[in-house]
């Protein structure tokens, strides 16, 4: 027995009575998860030498820790072979529930930079929100989405180490609150680095009110601690009301405010008060607009607190903070309403007004005339513009793949490059292959070692070397060997998790992402419907069986996406419960997606589906993922869609539909309805929204979804993601895929050629180039 397995051993006495057989998957878990911690004290210093970076972050979507920790730790083998030798699962671990402390591709990458941050020896933290119940548990009742709370923490947080010593002071309006840490070890592949994660909890500086309780006003006795829980509760809470964009607010200043507190106070323990060294000892990455009330906090406490000028304060945080811009998506451009704004953090509102007229100076400096100040203006028409405060008060704006930061300098933000190209830089996402091929898929990683050896844990570009085995029949037929393999698997899984019965001799198309119009589940699910028809009516004839697969939670607030994921469910018990048509087709949207489902499903995957309207997705990731576990991509030229057919080439991978410069064309003149009327293929799946093909269960929200596709709306023309313009393309792509499938061997031959040129999307080379090019680290 190792001596790994014995403190494993050791820990579970400390845990329970029982012999490891019998002890359950809760116990196990937390004597693993001590086990290895322990092993991270000798590396993990909360305050080290040397300049280190600071990544803010409103989401860290991490997903179950305990077997990538291990991985990296290199003791993930001996731990299963204890498992096993006990008559326990390897999988046992599965049992246990993911931190559901994101909600899509923007979290999952912050996770896996800082994976790769500390596999590459980068000095990088990340601070967040340790939200109670995250984002939430979903269920599909009735074919409509329900929320849940999601207790993560019910098996406990063994990962976590509470640091009460250091918890902040942070002051709302009429409020205070502690800031509470709880660090997370971020363990580097070969576990020499280790950095870390700070999520904070907020908690009643007041608590409990044991004399109110005493007079029976219960309520009141436990308000001001209610109110305190509510900032750390729930990821994104629904903010289609003032109150609910009060409490998003509160949640961004918490965790910006805290971490600038800790991070300065880190600093002065080492150069007391003298801060000409703070921008040499600290980079601050924004990740997305969530965290910019860090940019007049930091004035704010430089210049209330440390006595500085504005001038200095403001050169400081200059050198101090970098923004990334993940969408050009209005909604994700935030705007506070300066009301709203000061009714939560009037403190922080005159740095605010200082920030905004110190750009209209430089501006008028500059030769821009008064007239055309409002473009650029950080105060305008009563609202806060936080992209705008991001780009002026910061040294680096970067987009996350090439076409997105082309269109932020061409388009979005073109004004802004104008004025300070030096700033704007790309840099394409990636993802962390520890966890996205190495953990998740085990056979194609034995598979790649035998062959190339184990190099592309630290260096994807390493892939490379399997191109001359792409050609190789054998290697070919392993390959589609492990693919059915993982489909078996995910089969397990989903029977057990959703009740369904894959068929594994089917193709595997799958489309798993949040739901939002731009990514197009709805054009997926008329296409869907379409090969539907084909087959009923004898139009369509040898068709390949499929099971198109789809996985996305909707916000609680966005009554069109959960009208979305309905109508798919809708169309899944059509075809489902058809005998003439599910021999050939199956249609199933998985409840509850999140990170350990998607490692599932991924590995599984021949087609993945990256849909979105050209020019909508800033880069996608779950993309690269497909690409690295041996899918081809069927895609829009978007995001980083362009990139992977770059590296794999496009004859390897299914582009079809407009092109960004192609819908420049046709914006102005673009009819849904013409489109419809021209072509009864389109005319019909539409109308299914309407025609009583489908029930919504009395809500309207087919209606609502046929008039945005056919009227538009207050706010965006009709169909303004192009669903109908693109449909045809789409179809047309995706019956080929269909039929090329059927070359089996010429087909892996492209899922492998995928596998070999994935080196790029490495999250690996991503942080490497934020280090180097912006944090100076």
């Amino acid at each position: 027995m190792t001596t790994f397995q014995n403190e494993i051993l050791s820990a579970l006495k400390e845990e329970t009575d029982k012999p490891l057989a019998e002890a359950g998957a809760k116990a196990v878990y937390q004597a693993v998860s001590r086990a290895a911690l322990r092993r991270t004290r000798e590396n993990w210093k909360t305050n080290p030498e040397g300049k280190r970076a600071c990544y803010l972050s409103a989401e860290f979507l991490i997903g179950r820790m305990v077997n990538s920790n291990l991985l990296n730790l290199g003791l993930l083998k001996e731990t299963r072979e204890l498992l096993e030798q006990n008559g326990l699962s390897p999988e046992l671990f599965d049992e246990i529930d993911d931190p559901a402390l994101g909600n899509g591709g923007l979290g999952r990458l912050a996770a896996c930079f800082l994976d790769s941050a500390a596999t590459q020896n980068i000095p990088l933290d990340g601070f967040g929100i340790r939200y109670q119940y995250g984002l939430f548990r979903q269920t599909i009742e009735n074919g409509f989405q329900r929320e849940y709370p999601d207790d993560w923490q019910r098996f406990g947080d063994p990962w976590s180490i509470r640091r009460e010593e250091e918890k902040e002071l942070v002051h709302f309006r009429g409020q205070d609150v502690w800031a509470v840490p709880y660090d997370m070890p971020v363990i580097g592949y070969g576990g020499k680095t280790v950095n870390t994660l700070r999520l904070w909890q907020a908690e009643a500086v007041k608590g409990f009110d044991f004399d109110l309780f005493n007079q029976q006003k219960y309520s009141e006795a436990v308000r001001l601690e209610n109110e305190a829980n509510a900032i750390s509760t729930c990821l994104y809470p629904n903010d289609d009301t003032d109150e609910g964009k009060r409490l998003r607010l509160k949640q961004q200043y918490f965790f910006s405010s805290a971490s600038l507190q800790c991070i300065i106070r880190r600093y002065k323990e080492r150069y007391g008060d003298d801060f000409s060294h703070f921008a040499d000892s600290y980079a601050v990455q924004l990740n997305d607009t969530h965290p910019t009330v860090s940019i007049p906090e930091l004035l704010r406490i430089l210049m209330e607190e440390e006595l500085m000028s504005f001038e200095e304060a403001f050169s400081i945080a200059l050198r101090v903070f970098a923004y990334t811009n993940h969408t050009i998506m209005a909604e994700a451009l935030e705007k506070w309403n300066q009301e709203l704004f000061c009714s939560v953090i009037p403190h922080v509102f005159p740095y605010v007004v200082m920030l905004n007229n110190a750009l209209k100076r430089e501006l008028l400096s500059r030769g821009v005339e008064k007239k055309e100040l409002s473009r650029y203006a950080i105060l305008d028409g009563g609202l806060i513009h936080m992209a705008r405060m991001a780009i002026y008060a910061s040294h680096s704006t970067n987009g996350v793949a090439e076409i997105h930061t082309r269109i932020l300098k061409e388009d979005a933000l073109k004004e802004w490059y104008e004025l300070y190209p030096e700033r704007f830089n790309n840099k394409t996402n990636g993802i962390t292959q520890r966890r996205w091929l190495g953990l998740c898929n085990p056979e194609l990683s034995s598979f790649i070692g035998d062959r190339i050896g184990n190099g592309w844990l630290t260096d994807l570009d390493e892939l490379k070397k399997l191109m001359p085995y792409t050609g190789d029949v054998n290697s070919l037929r392993q390959f589609m060997d492990i693919k059915k393999a993982k489909k078996n698997e995910l089969a397990r899984y989903v029977y057990e998790h959703d009740n369904f019965g894959l068929n594994t001799d089917f193709i595997f198309d799958v489309q798993i992402k949040r739901l939002h119009e731009y990514k197009r589940q709805l054009l997926n699910a008329f296409s869907i419907l379409d090969i539907y028809f084909g087959l009923k009516d004898g139009t369509l004839t040898d068709f390949a069986p499929t099971t198109f697969l789809f996985g996305a939670k909707a916000a609680p607030g966005y009554y069109r996406a959960k009208g979305i994921i309905k109508y798919i469910n809708e169309i899944a018990n059509l075809v489902n419960n058809d005998p003439n048509v599910n021999r050939k087709m199956q249609v199933l949207f998985v409840s509850n997606y999140n990170v350990s489902y998607a490692e599932k499903l991924i590995p599984a995957a021949d087609v993945s589906e990256q849909i979105s309207t050209a020019g909508t997705e800033a880069s996608g990731t779950s993309n690269m993922k497909f690409m690295l576990n041996g899918a081809v991509t069927l895609g829009t030229y978007d995001g980083a869609n362009i990139e992977i057919v770059e590296q794999a080439g496009e004859e390897n991978n299914y582009i079809f539909g407009a092109r960004v410069e192609d819908l420049a064309q046709v914006a102005d003149s673009y009819c849904p309805k013409k489109i419809m009327k021209e072509n009864p293929r389109i005319r019909r799946v539409v109308e299914t929204l309407v025609d009583g093909t489908f029930s919504d269960g009395g809500t309207g929200m087919f209606k609502e979804l046929y008039d945005s596709l056919t009227e538009g709306a207050s706010w965006h023309k009709p169909d303004h993601y192009y669903l109908l313009l693109d449909f045809i393309p789409y179809c047309d792509a995706r019956l080929r895929i269909n039929r090329e499938y059927a070359q089996r061997e010429e087909f892996a031959k492209k899922c492998l050629i995928n596998v070999a040129n994935a080196g790029k999307f490495s999250s690996d080379r991503t942080i490497k180039q934020y280090a180097e090019e912006i944090w100076g680290v």
